[in-house]
């Protein structure tokens, strides 16, 4: 049986394939980022510029955001939480500031 406190992190296909194509450091960042959330979950306030999204047309409900990077460019991370009750999170967006969804 798994922890019960572990949240389960997912990338949707879209994020899956812009986490391919960025700097191997900033991956590691990300891998972190994931890691984090999976021990604790979706609410990261030690990450900078971390801050809930507003929903929009194309944000969802429950939807945050942080820089995994800043500088230029600065990279974002993008996630929403699927499920409280099954701790399911799926991070949607991975990039560059420019490109967010926000």
């Amino acid at each position: 049986m798994g922890n019960p406190n572990i949240w389960t992190i997912m990338l949707s296909r879209k994020a899956g394939n812009q986490r391919e194509e960025l700097p191997s450091k900033i991956r590691a960042r990300l891998d972190l980022l994931q890691k984090n959330m999976e021990l604790s979950g979706p609410i990261q306030k030690s990450w900078q510029n971390f801050s809930s999204l507003k929903k929009t047309r194309c944000i969802f409900e429950d939807s945050y955001h942080c820089h995994v990077k800043k500088g230029r460019p600065t990279y974002v991370a993008c996630w929403r939480i699927l499920s409280k009750k099954d701790k399911l999170i799926e991070v949607f967006y991975v990039g560059t500031h420019e490109n967010a969804p926000y």
